[in-house]
């Protein structure tokens, strides 16, 4: 009851609780492809990737938004170089590129005198989000809806099948580049609720937790949104009332649903298959006897 008494009471929890939801919906969204995709590991490099630009955008005094956007972007197109123009195998021209993003950022935070605002980007500090953060994250979430909405069936089929894909005459690797820009927004959307380092929980965990439970992408992209939504309410609720770090808080509790949906999923979890297991043994030994 305090907790919902001090969203009436105080505008910044407003407007706190309003960009996680968007937060927890948006990777949820984003998320569903990443995981299905199997590119977990490029969404943990342009989240890592966007920390230059938004060292660089401290330095200009500009929006953060506008830096991190641009590294970002610049990060999946260099790892598609790499890849595309070496023998060196995908994940490493992964890990080459987001390393070598991440150090010049960390280089640049430390040259600069201040890194208050900076600490808060990497770890998240969604109680001292601002209203043009909130509005910010609020239009990104709007334009990441609306394009998923409407290029649904191209991300689904070159998602499930891209040989069936390039088939249809899909351009696969602008879908790619589509998608590597929807998740270099998520980041940059995420900054202030979960931080650099954590953004990949955001994008990986809900999504994670919704294929546990369903085949459809349709049903998954829903649940995941669900699940990112409820982890960001009660992540930000232990937040306010233990006074605890809100990117933190929102993971842990992200993960606390991917543990319970990991035991007790009807497909998949750990306690039906044991289940299952010890009653095909006793019918075994049933009909053996």
């Amino acid at each position: 009851m305090e907790f919902i008494h001090a969203v009436f009471e105080y505008g910044f929890l407003q407007k706190a609780l309003l960009t996680s939801i968007m937060v927890g919906i948006i990777s949820g969204v984003i998320g569903s492809f990443i995981v299905l995709r199997g590119m977990a590991l490029m969404g943990d490099a342009i989240s890592h990737a966007v920390l230059p630009g938004v060292a660089i955008s401290y330095m200009l005094g500009v929006n953060f938004f506008y830096g991190a956007v641009i590294t970002g972007i610049l990060a999946a197109l260099g790892i598609g170089f790499v890849n595309s123009n070496s023998n060196i195998k995908n994940d490493s021209s992964i890990g080459i590129v987001f390393t070598a993003f991440f150090a010049l950022g960390i280089v640049l935070i430390t040259s600069l005198t201040s890194s208050t605002d900076l600490y808060h980007i990497l770890f998240g500090n969604v109680l001292a989000v601002r209203s043009s953060d909130m509005w910010l994250t609020l239009i990104i979430g709007i334009i990441i809806l609306a394009c998923v909405y409407l290029f649904y069936k191209e991300l689904l089929i070159s998602s499930f099948d891209p040989t069936m894909s390039a088939t249809y005459g899909l351009p696969n690797q602008f879908i790619h580049y589509f998608l590597m820009t929807l998740l270099t927004l998520v980041t940059v959307a995420s900054l202030q609720t979960v931080g650099v380092i954590l953004v990949v929980a955001m994008l990986i965990t809900p999504a994670s937790t919704a294929y546990l439970l369903t085949n459809r992408l349709s049903t998954m992209i829903f649940l995941a949104m669900g699940f990112g939504v409820i982890a960001a309410i009660v992540g930000l609720y232990l937040s306010f009332i233990h006074n605890l770090s809100s990117g933190g808080s929102i993971v842990l509790v992200s993960a606390a649903l991917f543990v319970i949906v990991f035991i007790i999923s009807p497909k998949h979890g750990v306690l039906f298959k044991k289940l299952a297991s010890n009653r095909k043994r006793n019918e075994v030994r049933m009909n053996n006897g």
